[in-house]
This record gives structure tokens, C-alpha cells and sequence, in this order.
């Protein structure tokens, strides 16, 4: 196996310009190369790297914020009695809220397109 490396030229003649560098053949491949050929990294590399660790650091704090804000509050939910309104539910259940945020609240936590509900049905009743 051969390979190619880069520096001054051995050639029975002698080059128009000594100082430029010439390809030259080296025996025994890969492992005759030059030790210092180590990894560098550049401004650019190293920026490339810090925006990537800082990104992945956010993606994780974010999840465990999505995970940790799922698992600590359940959801609630209340069945309409007969003869009960939705307005009673968000006065009831809601009671930090006006009645009209309340009734919106539980519209929005369960899909509703009116505030028409029956006796026996079950809503969630979101967080505030």
C-alpha cells in the first residue's frame, strides 16, 4: 500500500522553485504519514460545535419540562347533572375564573361547539 504526501520533492533535478511544495510517494501507506495530522478545529468548527451542544441542551430541558408538566396534573373531570348548565359547571368548578372565561375554558378542554351540554355527560375541567 502507498501513500501521498505533501512537502519538498526529491527529483534528480532541481524544481524551478525550491520553496514549492511537491507530492511525493511514501512507502508503507497510511501508517508512514505524518503524526501531526491530528484533528484541528477551526473558529467555524468550534462555533458549529458550541450551537450544537447549546441546542441540545435546550431540546432536553424542554422535554423534561412537556414530561414533568404531564405527569404532575392530572385531569379532572365532572359529570353535568341534570338540569345543569354550563355556566353552573364554570361557576362551580371555576371559581378563580369569570364565568365567561370559565365558559370558555371548558369549551376549549372539550371541543365544544356550544354551550349546550346533557345531563350525564363528562367534561374535563382544565387547569387555570
Amino acid at each position: 500500500m502507498s501513500a501521498i504526501a505533501w512537502g519538498p520533492a526529491e527529483v534528480g533535478h532541481a524544481p524551478a522553485r525550491s520553496t514549492r511544495p511537491r507530492l511525493t510517494l511514501l512507502e508503507g501507506g497510511a501508517a508512514a504519514a505524518p503524526a501531526d495530522a491530528g484533528l484541528r478545529l477551526t473558529r467555524r468548527g468550534r462555533l458549529v460545535l458550541l450551537v450544537v451542544a447549546a441546542l441540545a441542551v435546550a431540546a432536553v430541558l424542554a422535554l423534561t419540562d412537556i414530561v414533568g408538566a404531564g405527569a404532575a396534573q392530572p385531569e379532572r373531570t365532572v359529570t353535568v347533572l341534570p338540569g345543569q348548565t354550563l355556566s353552573e359547571v364554570a361557576a362551580a368548578e371555576l371559581p378563580e375564573l369569570s364565568i365567561s372565561e370559565g365558559i370558555v375554558a371548558l369549551q376549549l378542554a372539550n371541543s365544544l361547539n356550544t354551550a349546550q351540554v346533557s345531563a350525564g355527560q363528562e367534561l374535563v375541567v382544565p387547569r387555570p
